[in-house]
């Protein structure tokens, strides 16, 4: 049984050894487990909550971007986009915003951290506080449940957020599903040992705290530097050292194999000093880093390949959320209004209304097609020629179970002036019914 895996990373800085180990690398190597489909963002809408520089939010999206790239992320595999390219994200917030208690986003941890050191300060609660960081779970829960996501890879201070968004899921579910499951409702995956890698002085690894090893900002030197500055004990060469606590161990182990950590743990235990312990870890990371970093540099210097990259994945987020969205706004009443019959009374504004319609037929080529075509009479999809009827039934078959993605597979296209909103919410119309 196949499943999706869905996360993304803030873009308001420079990614770091942290980003790493808890969201890229394990985000990647979930992409390529057999049967898993996965979805990849840059969430540049969450950075307008903590930044109001543009020129650095654009920087950070770049080098974001080509630091997944680099990570070793197949966009041919995934779908890699950004969310501010995707219209859909947005409008489904709108419609979980109204379905989501207003004491749920009072709990959620962020705010309350803002609210409590504004109260410890004597300020008014919610001073300095915007709508945004105060409802910003609910644009996660968008991010996730816009694509259905079984799976979402996060360090353990956002497992909150899953949580919410299986709540929102599920009070949607019940309000406006009639029996049908209209979300997926999402499990956090943390990495239990790994999932918040320290950084330099033991706290979590944030810019915020000054204590980040750089991912491929600054080269080898930087690297080099940050691990020289990671803080130890004052135990000297020699000396047994404790390496369940020394958090310059817990990073070496994020990038060791079970052999290397017993044989440092050892090492430190028999007396290795903390210099030559930081150069151990120093080559422990660049056998992992270094080559990521020559693809990262490649890529900078052609942003205009990430960009084609990227709007290839919006398109492929697109052909996705816009089923859903359209099957979602008929849902909660967001319908189109039918004509009125003759005799003046209104026709029912119910599933028994005029329905778009899939049509079979062989032409005097002898070879067979179907086109779909709406309420109206438009024509929204015609497809291309099938040797036999059975394969023309499988492309119908195809649209009807997987909507506009099965697009191109099943030898089809728009029709004169069609948009694929259109076909996508025609072919919810017809799921719907």
């Amino acid at each position: 049984m196949s499943y999706r895996v869905l996360t993304g990373i803030t873009t308001t800085g420079t990614p770091h050894l942290g980003n790493y180990v808890g969201a890229i690398r394990p985000a990647i190597a979930a992409s390529r487990e057999p049967g898993v489909e996965s979805f990849f963002f840059l969430a540049d809408y969450h950075a307008l909550i903590k930044c109001d520089e543009p020129g650095r939010i654009e920087r950070s999206r770049l080098e974001l971007a080509a630091t997944w790239l680099a990570c070793g992320l197949d966009p041919q595999r995934v779908v890699f986009y950004r969310q501010s390219d995707i219209p859909e994200i947005t409008e489904l917030t709108w419609l979980l915003t109204c379905v989501t208690p207003k004491g749920l986003m009072n709990r959620a941890h962020a705010y309350k951290a803002a609210s409590d050191e504004n109260a410890a300060k004597g300020e008014d609660t919610d001073a300095g506080i915007s709508m945004g960081l105060f409802s910003y779970p609910i644009l996660m829960g968008a991010d996730i449940l816009m694509f259905n996501a079984h799976r979402v890879p996060v360090g353990r201070d956002q497992v909150q957020h899953i949580e919410m968004a299986r709540d929102m899921g599920q009070r949607f579910n019940h309000l406006f599903g009639q029996g049908r499951e209209l979300f997926v409702l999402p499990e956090a995956v943390v990495d239990e040992v790994l999932a918040m890698l320290p950084g330099l002085d033991g706290r979590k690894m944030s810019k915020s705290y000054d204590n980040i090893i750089p991912l491929f900002e600054g080269g080898a030197k930087a690297l080099k530097d940050a691990v020289a500055r990671i803080v130890t004990d004052s135990r000297l060469p020699g000396e047994a050292k404790d390496a369940d606590t020394a958090h310059l161990v817990t990073i070496y182990d994020a990038f060791a194999t079970p052999a290397e950590r017993t044989a440092f743990r050892a090492a430190l235990k028999g007396g290795l000093g903390w210099g030559d312990a930081k150069q151990q870890v120093v080559e422990q990371l660049e056998r992992e880093v270094a080559p990521m970093r020559a693809r990262y540099d490649a890529l900078m210097a052609h942003p205009e390949r990430i960009e084609e990259t990227l709007m290839d994945g919006a398109r492929k987020a697109r052909a996705i959320a816009a089923p859903l969205l359209a099957t979602l706004r008929e849902a909660v009443g967001l319908r189109r209004f039918t004509a009125v019959s003759a005799g003046g009374t209104k026709a029912p504004l119910t599933n028994k209304a005029k329905l778009p319609e899939f049509k079979q037929y062989r032409e005097t080529d002898g070879r067979f097609y179907f086109k779909l075509v709406a309420a109206d009479g438009r024509l929204l999809l015609q497809s291309r020629a099938f040797a036999s009827g059975k394969e023309a039934g499988q492309g119908v078959a195809s649209l009807r179970g997987d909507g506009i993605t099965a697009l191109e597979r099943a030898g089809a296209a728009l029709g004169d002036g069609v948009t694929e909103r259109d076909v996508a919410e025609a072919l919810a119309a017809l799921a719907a019914a």
